[in-house]
């Protein structure tokens, strides 16, 4: 399927979008207004934006403790976003969850995750409750190559490949588990590789190319939505911040780091897309204020926004079915 002019500028402002946001959480965390940990998405924006571009609305995702761009991408609000991370009660989950765990299930967002590999079941019951209401909605499981080390990478893989559930899992190889180089922690030069022991077809791909992210997992959709059960996707990428801000990060070079920073997918896309002819010089500066007016508008709402009452803290800890239960 080849992309349109709309689709390759939409992709491209929202991965501006998810720079911004991120850049503007990295102040925010600096000046003491964010409470607890966050784990920032800049430098693998082509992964998520590229992956969401190939599903519908109607689909899920699973997320993970680097998840704002899964978020973005998947059409999450930014102002509800902003103040959940700042803990206000206006926050998608009222401030209680904070930057690791932001859900909205009306828009197929089934949560992210500060559990490593928490995702992965989580998708296979999502393509499980799929296949039993007989929809054709796919599940993007998205995930690190550190958690591919995880049991539930094997459990939810394996189940989703024996009962040929419609679940694309979605690798973003950032080379890192923490502060351990992939060489450290697997044998297997390429995630994708371990596919084959669950007898689904297993890809790697430029995980700094957009386009490229968007045509494996839009071939893998196809491939779920057809009946045809999984794929494992590995996109290989790299995260420009530490595993979380604060992070010294001494376990890179800077040799290293200069030689993922000439892949950045951001300027990467704005070059083709203007060398296609598709966005002007002007166009990409307009997108950009755009989006900085966007997150200054968020910014806005999420400190202006309450604190949540002490009162809150037991509310919503039991689900509506178990509260009837109680009474």
């Amino acid at each position: 399927m080849e992309l349109s002019k709309e689709q390759l500028i939409e992709m491209y402002k929202k991965m501006v979008q998810i720079r911004k946001f991120e850049e503007r959480v990295v102040k925010l965390f600096a000046d003491g207004k964010i409470p607890g940990f966050v784990h920032l998405y800049i430098g693998e924006e082509a992964i998520a934006v590229g992956a969401c571009s190939a599903i519908e609305p109607k689909d899920y995702i699973t997320s993970t403790h680097r998840g704002h761009g899964h978020l973005i991408a998947k059409g999450g609000k930014i102002d509800l976003m902003m103040a959940e991370i700042l803990g206000k009660a206006t926050g998608y989950c009222k401030g209680k969850g904070g930057s690791m765990h932001i859900a909205d299930v009306d828009l197929g967002i089934l949560g992210a995750n500060g559990i490593v590999g928490g995702g992965f079941t989580i998708a296979a019951g999502a393509g499980l409750s799929a296949k039993m209401r007989g929809t054709d909605q796919v599940t993007l499981c998205f995930f690190g190559d550190g958690a591919s080390n995880q049991t539930t990478f094997h459990e939810g893989i394996n189940m989703a490949s024996i009962w040929n559930l419609p679940v694309v899992f979605i690798c973003e190889n950032n080379q890192y588990g923490i502060s351990l180089h992939q060489s450290r922690h697997q044998r297997v030069a390429d995630v994708s590789d371990r596919a084959v022991a669950y007898g689904i077809p297993g890809v790697t791909v430029d995980g700094n190319d957009v386009v490229a992210v968007y045509e494996a997992v839009n071939e893998a959709v196809k491939r779920a939505r057809n009946g045809e059960g999984p794929t494992l996707i590995e996109c290989k990428t790299y995260r420009h911040r530490g595993h979380f801000e604060g992070d010294p990060v001494v376990y890179r070079s800077e040799n290293e780091f200069n030689e993922w920073l000439k892949k950045d997918p951001i300027p990467r896309f704005e070059e083709k897309l203007t060398e296609m002819g598709v966005l002007s010089k002007k166009e990409v500066d307009e997108i950009n204020e755009w989006a900085v007016k966007i997150i200054d508008e968020a910014v806005e709402f999420a400190l202006n926004s309450p604190e949540p009452e002490l009162e809150s803290a037991v509310r919503d800890v039991y689900t509506d079915i178990i509260e009837e239960v109680r009474k």
